[in-house]
């Protein structure tokens, strides 16, 4: 066997990576496009989190607002945007390991 056998294909190594290049790109879009809602304490607090991970809206119930207790309120708060916020970053992941068959690949940046 000779040594030309054993090169790779430049070529079709390059077209393979431009077209993933490419699947990531309309699968970034997809994600940004994306929306996660989690809730706190039995409903009372609702976050809303885009693929960006940016918090797009919360619901407080009215049960949920007690002068005297502002330090529940606040945890709910933070529970409910955490957990939207993990559910958009699994759903990026499990995404991505659909492009990458489940490869971790170095270079993808802000997607999980």
């Amino acid at each position: 066997m000779s040594d030309e056998n054993k090169m790779p294909d430049l070529g079709n190594l390059m077209e393979v990576a431009q077209k993933l290049q490419g699947d990531v790109a309309r699968m970034q879009e997809d994600l940004a496009r994306l929306k996660c809602e989690a809730s706190a304490g039995g409903g009372l607090v609702t976050a809303v989190v885009n693929g960006h991970h940016e918090l797009v809206s919360i619901d407080i119930d009215r049960e949920a607002i007690d002068p005297n207790d502002v330090d529940l309120l606040q945890d709910l708060i933070t529970a409910a945007v955490n957990q939207a916020t993990e559910k958009v970053r699994e759903q990026a992941k499990e995404e991505m390991s659909k492009l990458t068959g489940g490869l971790n690949l170095p270079g993808m940046p802000g997607l999980f």
